[in-house]
């Protein structure tokens, strides 16, 4: 799928670190399922121009978009001003709908966004309706997207019923300083092949993201036929009562996510390094420090408390 070349956001090829954001937008697009990814770190690393990219990349057009301001009218659709003027009753699609068409709504700052907004956006993802009855509106419309929400954790959080809803969360890391070197010298390249006319950067990048898109499509094609063992499943359960998460829906996620691993790897059964593997995203914000305002980190004592259940 061909990336307009109008568009100067920096091939997902190209982007260079940021692997667990990547790898939790790639599961997710390979298991809707899993309900989303929430996206946390400081401005200027990288949140918004991955995400684009990758809806480049998947779909060869950017995402849908949520504004912060954004009203109920724009969300979940409702009558067209004009029309209403000339005396005729016509309905106008909203956001969600929008996102329907192109497959995924990106919702930035989505932690300064008002609360039953989000949730009605989570419920909409969760069960592929969006149910609407207001002036004189009635309708329920079958709605299925990708969702992606970014947010600053220094501009406040997300209340945990909400941050339970988003299916994986990663944070966003900084680079080292060779992975500063390769991003400027990146980014620099970049800017001088958009100036070209034919542009075998361009090109091969290009090759790059139809290649990636063709495994993933393939991965979500086989997903269904990926074996999650009784072992497996028990194992996301005890890592969840080790880390003491709060609600049932981490353990779910976590088998799903590792599931999506599995099949984006090629392998036609799950096994437990690919839970290791996915277990931060699925349970961080699970935690009952993070559910209620702490640290979104996984660190060293988190590994702790779940490696004996890998040896």
């Amino acid at each position: 799928m061909p990336v307009p070349a109008a568009i100067p956001i920096l091939p997902y090829s190209r982007v260079v670190g940021q692997d667990d954001l990547k790898l939790a937008l790639e599961l997710n697009f390979v298991a809707p399922g899993i309900g989303g990814v929430l996206i946390t770190g400081q401005r200027g690393t990288a949140k918004s121009t991955v995400v684009r990219a990758f809806a480049l990349m998947t779909r060869g057009e950017l995402p849908v978009t949520l504004p912060i301001n954004a009203t109920d009218d724009r969300v979940l659709g409702g009558w067209e001003l004009d029309a209403l003027m000339r005396g005729e009753a016509r309905e106008q699609s909203g956001l969600l709908e929008e996102a329907d068409e192109k497959g995924l709504l990106y919702v930035d700052e989505v932690n300064l966004l008002d609360d039953h907004l989000v949730n009605i956006i989570l419920d909409v993802v969760s069960t592929g309706v969006l149910s609407v009855q207001r002036e004189g509106i009635a309708a329920a419309k079958h709605l299925s997207f990708g969702l992606v929400g970014t947010m600053n954790p220094e501009e406040g959080g997300l209340r945990p019923q909400l941050l339970d809803r988003f299916g994986l969360m990663v944070t966003t890391a900084g680079l080292t300083t060779e992975d500063r070197h390769r991003m400027i010298m990146t980014v620099l390249a970049f800017e001088e092949e958009l100036a070209r006319g034919e542009s075998p950067w361009r090109a091969e990048a290009e090759r790059e993201g139809a290649a990636l898109r063709s495994a993933l499509l393939a991965a979500r094609a086989a997903l269904p036929g990926v074996e999650v063992p009784e072992a497996v499943g028990m194992l996301c359960a005890e890592c969840a009562g080790r880390l003491s998460a709060v609600g049932h829906r981490g353990e779910l996620v976590a088998a799903q996510a590792a599931r999506a691993l599995a099949a984006l790897e090629g392998a036609v059964r799950t096994e437990p390094r690919h839970v290791r593997r996915v277990l931060p995203f699925a349970l961080r914000h699970r935690r009952p420090e993070s559910a209620h305002g702490g640290t979104f980190e996984w660190g060293p004592d988190d590994d702790a408390r779940v490696d004996d259940l890998f040896d």
